[in-house]
């Protein structure tokens, strides 16, 4: 199950040219010191987004916030697996989370 879900992420991320999976145990993507997504340890998959789009993706994708280790993940939702079945939206949103952290002050 997890290696599937692995197999999914490192697909979609190759999706998304202007950046990289990183992370052996942990895979994630970060770009201008900030983490803007995360495969955690149940195969859940979490997108980074700023606050107002956060609230409307969980709406929208009816959803929750994102978990890891136990601990909620500021500003992440959780994809849910209708979502994870659908490449283009995920690499429009990884995309749009990207570019929210490009957006922010450099770490």
């Amino acid at each position: 199950m997890y290696q599937e879900k692995l197999a999914l992420y490192d697909k979609l991320v190759d999706m998304c040219p202007r950046f990289e999976r990183k992370g052996k145990s942990m895979p994630y993507t970060s770009a201008n010191g900030y983490m803007f997504s995360l495969l955690n340890k149940n195969g859940e998959l979490g997108i980074r987004f700023s606050r107002e789009i956060q609230e409307k993706y969980l709406k929208e994708f009816d959803t929750t916030l994102f978990k890891s280790y136990g601990a909620v993940m500021k500003g992440y939702i959780l994809i849910t697996e209708s979502l994870l079945e659908n490449p283009d939206t995920l690499c429009r949103l990884l995309n749009e989370s990207y570019d929210y952290v490009m957006s922010l002050e450099p770490k």
